[in-house]
């Protein structure tokens, strides 16, 4: 909870949003930590109002689960849970990667090359924050040349469920094997191969999925 600080005035149910989901997937509201809008409202220096919204807003994306009159807390990892989401996210991944491949420019490559880079010292180096990041910008030039809105609105609304499992993935430094999964598919992009850029992405969010079982 003291990783919560104030936030800005301008567009406050967001921020309020977005301020308490990245403390659910860091840790720092864990799982079963009973939410209260008072309180929450308080350390983000707003109103209960933003902050009862934002609340809602989590309720409906699975990372907090409310019973009225009685309590209202951050859920618990449950592996099935997990496993739909990171099925239903790597499913659109791999349209993203079908589709953007024969799309992909030198820039698009280069630009992958380097946030693995990024990732890869970011996991030997134990920065669990800065290899999300640069696994989500490697992804993002996919889903971004891919061009499917609805395709990037599912993965932004389905990863923070499995973003806590992932934390635990990135944390491992044994995980650097995924920067190899990442050169895989950053080859089959520059090669121009669809088919294979689909099999590497369906073998990197599998992973998530089996990391679930464990």
């Amino acid at each position: 909870m003291n990783a919560l600080r104030p936030v800005g005035r301008t567009l406050l149910r967001d921020r309020a949003y977005e301020a308490l989901r990245d403390a659910i997937v860091r840790g720092d509201l864990p799982p079963g930590e009973p939410v209260r809008d008072a309180d929450l409202a308080e350390r983000l220096g707003l109103s209960r109002a933003p902050v009862r919204e934002a609340l809602a807003r989590l309720v409906d994306e699975g990372l907090v689960e409310s019973k009225p009159q009685s309590y209202t807390r951050v859920t618990r990892l449950v592996a099935q849970d997990v496993r739909d989401a990171a099925a239903v996210v790597r499913a659109m991944h791999e349209l993203a990667a079908r589709t953007a491949v024969p799309r992909l420019g030198r820039e698009h490559i280069e630009a992958m090359r380097l946030a693995n880079e990024r990732f890869a010292r970011a996991v030997g180096g134990g920065d669990v924050d800065a290899a999300l990041r640069a696994d989500d910008e490697l992804h993002d030039v996919l889903v971004r040349v891919g061009g499917n809105h609805a395709a990037a609105a599912t993965i932004a609304r389905y990863t923070p469920l499995i973003r806590r499992l992932e934390r635990r993935l990135f944390g491992d430094a044994g995980s650097c094997g995924s920067a190899a999964l990442h050169d895989r598919l950053i080859d089959a992009c520059a090669a121009g191969d669809p088919d294979a850029a689909v099999r590497v992405t369906t073998e990197i969010w599998r992973a998530l999925e089996e990391l679930a079982d464990d």
